[in-house]
């Protein structure tokens, strides 16, 4: 990259006095809660900590920073670090259920499934009622191809094609057994990134950022299991995740969600929002935090731990949504901001998706539901009606007008043309479903070079960012299977970026 990067960074990179980034005030992170999830700290001196040199710092071991991790290392950048806050690596991306949306791929064409980076970008801002960057999302959807291969060729095989709601086209690409995609792609990334012997810090909670009096991020300070720890480098990558354990920011951001279930793990508490800004990069959409429609509902559940998100293939494959009245409400095809919308409308404000026996064979992740007490089987429609406590007259009516889309070509009333079938007899499921936060789509303002940028365009040097942490694809609204080609799209992409930058 430009040569001024590369003088900034001409040995250690700390010649010039540093400070520590992090709140700017006590007050305020006593105001928004943070204390108890790792608030950064606030600006102070980093001179007595313990401290090692790397030539990139990558905050986040979910899929974003292994992603960036394997990248970097394989265009020869070997002396790199990941901090995860965590016991474990994975963060969210453990939990991605549905798939990976990617076109134009190998998989798509052998399957005879025609799409085109142009489609994909345009239902992707459509999705999000055109309020994403279009230069970002072009960006996705054009490296998604290549990221499909890319992560084949660590051995990672997403060749289990299905469909996503606000998509018209199959594009949402799973393992080959369709279980959810998190369990491939997360073990799959820590193989690769063991493999490189890339040395991963867990239990490492990073406070703050390391900015020189010039501007330049220049490292990390983090409590690693206890002890203080300065980490310098040449340039840091955030890779954050999202806010959606911390209640605290999102009653700042969106009160009205902060009673909300959360799909989140326990470290997604948005630590990465906070030190970015204070370090001068702007955050766009924060407001833009998505529920997704069907989060499954646990008995007796006390929100200690995420609530289990039931993958939209299911829809996808077939199920449908059914009201406390036995009634179809909405098109389940649809963008989840809508169906959640529909969703609370609803009695009790929750659904019940139900599905028959394919869609249950052909979801390897019903079969994890359904090991998690989720899934409530009955021998036939009417023996599901009296168990979920619908009318079953009613029910059946909803199901046979259903299987009328399929068998006799009728006219759906809700106006879903995706991923309807046939129901047949035998042993018929539903799940309790309400709306949960999920995913918060605003974040660090990124260009597509994965550089953190200020308000007024400028980039913050020594400061990337990739995955949930950023903001400005999604726009107001994410497409199922959308997330996944994120993380690893511009995952891969900081590490390659970086790799030149500092070489």
């Amino acid at each position: 990259m430009e040569n001024a990067r590369k003088n900034v960074f001409s040995g250690s990179g700390m010649t010039r006095r540093s400070f520590v980034v992090g709140m700017s005030a006590t007050a305020i992170a006593s105001m928004l809660g943070l204390s108890a999830c790792g608030a950064p700290s606030t600006v102070g001196d980093s001179s007595n900590a313990t401290a090692e040199d790397y030539d990139i710092v990558i905050v986040g071991a979910g899929g974003a920073g292994m992603c960036a991790a394997i990248a970097a290392f394989d265009a020869g950048i070997k002396n790199l670090v990941i901090l995860e806050k965590a016991s474990m690596v994975g963060g969210n991306t453990s939990f991605s259920s549905s798939g990976m949306n990617a076109s134009e791929t190998k998989f798509q064409k052998e399957q005879g499934i025609e799409d085109s980076n142009e489609l994909f970008a345009q239902e992707t801002l459509d999705g999000g009622h055109n309020t994403g960057d279009p230069e970002l999302v072009d960006f996705m959807c054009d490296h998604s191809a290549g990221t499909i291969d890319w992560l084949d060729g660590l051995g990672i095989r997403l060749d289990n094609i299905t469909s996503t709601g606000g998509m018209s086209v199959k594009r949402c690409h799973r393992p080959t057994d369709g279980s959810p995609v998190g369990a491939t792609v997360v073990p799959g990334l820590e193989a690769q990134v063991k493999d490189r012997d890339i040395k991963v810090v867990k239990n490492c909670q990073v406070k703050s950022l390391i900015v020189d009096d010039s501007g330049v991020v220049t490292g990390v300070m983090a409590d690693n299991a206890g002890s203080e720890a300065t980490y310098n480098a040449k340039a840091v990558i955030l890779a954050t995740g999202g806010l959606g354990s911390n209640k605290e920011l999102i009653a700042k951001y969106r009160p009205d969600l902060k009673d909300y279930a959360s799909t989140n793990q326990p470290a997604a508490t948005g630590d990465g929002y906070v030190m970015a800004e204070e370090a001068g990069a702007e955050l766009v959409q924060m407001d833009q935090i998505q529920i997704h429609p069907t989060v499954g509902l646990v008995e007796g559940a006390d929100g200690s731990k995420p609530a289990p998100l039931i993958a939209e293939a299911v829809r996808g494959g077939g199920a449908i949504l059914v009201n406390q009245d036995g009634k179809r409400f909405f098109d389940e095809m649809s963008t989840r901001d809508k169906v959640s919308a529909a969703e609370l409308e609803q009695p009790g404000g929750y659904a019940w998706e139900v599905f028959d026996q394919t869609v249950y064979d052909n979801n390897k992740a019903v079969k994890n539901y359904d090991s998690q007490g989720l899934v409530v089987t009955g021998s036939d429609l009417a023996d599901l009606a009296s168990k979920i406590g619908v009318d079953a007259d009613t029910l059946k009516a909803t199901v046979d007008a259903y299987n009328a889309i399929t068998a006799e070509g009728k006219e759906d009333e809700f106006g879903r043309t995706k991923g309807c079938i046939e129901f047949v007899d035998g042993n018929y499921y539903a799940i309790k479903v309400s709306p949960g936060v999920h995913h918060e789509m605003g974040g660090i303002k990124i260009n597509t070079s994965n550089e953190a940028l200020r308000a007024d365009g400028t980039k913050i040097d020594g400061l990337y960012a990739a995955g949930e942490v950023t903001g400005g694809i999604h726009g107001n609204n994410r497409i199922g299977g959308n997330a996944v080609c994120d993380v690893t799209t511009f995952g891969r992409n900081v590490g390659d970026v970086v790799a030149e930058a500092i070489a």
